[in-house]
């Protein structure tokens, strides 16, 4: 709603427009409402809509770090990557351990908070990637998980 003081031949109107819907308007003149139509078109302004492309991490362009694995693939080998950038503080578990899926496998610092990072696989630790206090970047590899 918009309100104007309007001053015509030394007369003061309170003028508040109540709804535009095309060229007619509803206005409501000291208290009196009216219908009136503007001789031309009133467009109302519109809000721009926000238009975003499809993120893609950059460790899923290669097709040896996709987050899934082909069906015919042995299940519970893969690798376990940072989900947010930060330190490692603490692995707890080393090569040929084997885990399954819950297990505790490093501890990570980000944002002043310790963020457990759990296995999500089942099978033996191949590698570890990182040594404690190494910065890692989102999707970075921690751990290689194999049979």
């Amino acid at each position: 709603m918009r309100k104007y003081k309007l001053k015509i031949n030394e007369n003061v109107y309170d003028v508040d427009i109540m709804t535009i819907e095309d060229n007619v308007a509803e206005v409501n003149v000291n208290g009196k409402k009216f219908t009136v139509e503007v001789d031309k078109k009133i467009q109302q302004s519109k809000t721009p809509k926000l238009v975003r492309s499809v993120a893609t991490p950059s460790t899923d362009i290669d097709g040896v770090m996709i987050k899934t694995a082909p069906p015919a693939a042995p299940k519970g080998v893969g690798f376990i990557k940072s989900p947010l950038p930060g330190t490692i503080i603490s692995i707890h578990v080393k090569v040929g351990d084997k885990v399954s899926v819950g297990n505790k496998l490093l501890t990570l610092e980000a944002m002043k908070m310790e963020n457990n990072i759990n296995s999500d696989k089942e099978g033996v630790v191949s590698s570890i990637k990182v040594n404690p206090r190494d910065s890692v970047l989102e999707g970075d590899i921690l751990i290689e998980i194999g049979n």
